[in-house]
């Protein structure tokens, strides 16, 4: 596949893994699911879901920032929450603070995740 450029950042986390942070293809932009942890210490960030969501948004606006965007850009997420019933209702009152309407498309399912109560990525379309 031609046209895909990574894009990385200091201001969120390395890669945990093998894959990237971000890639931009064509007028898109595509994160990696991402969580709340520390960029230099790569610490989980926050003892409960409000401020683990609010460092994983911040994490999410580095990369976004990192090829020009803000979350106006963002068209879809998806939100993996490893306590879906007991943690959307606080989630969800700092998500809805990132964003003005029209909001971006999203799923929110619950997920077993490791060590982490939030883990969210994001679709972005970057075209006029």
């Amino acid at each position: 596949m031609t046209g895909k450029q990574e894009i990385r950042t200091t201001d969120s986390y390395a890669p945990v893994g093998p894959y990237s942070q971000g890639l931009a293809v064509g007028d898109f932009v595509y994160t990696a699911g991402v969580g709340p942890l520390d960029a230099v210490t790569g610490e989980v960030v926050g003892a409960d879901v409000a401020e683990q969501t609010h460092k994983t948004l911040q994490n999410l606006g580095a990369i976004l920032a990192a090829h020009g965007l803000t979350f106006d850009h963002v068209v879809k997420s998806t939100v993996h929450l490893q306590n879906l019933h007991e943690d959307f209702a606080a989630y969800n009152e700092v998500y809805k603070t990132y964003f003005t309407e029209p909001y971006p498309v999203r799923t929110t399912v619950g997920s077993q995740l490791l060590n982490i109560l939030v883990e969210i990525d994001f679709v972005a379309y970057k075209g006029h």
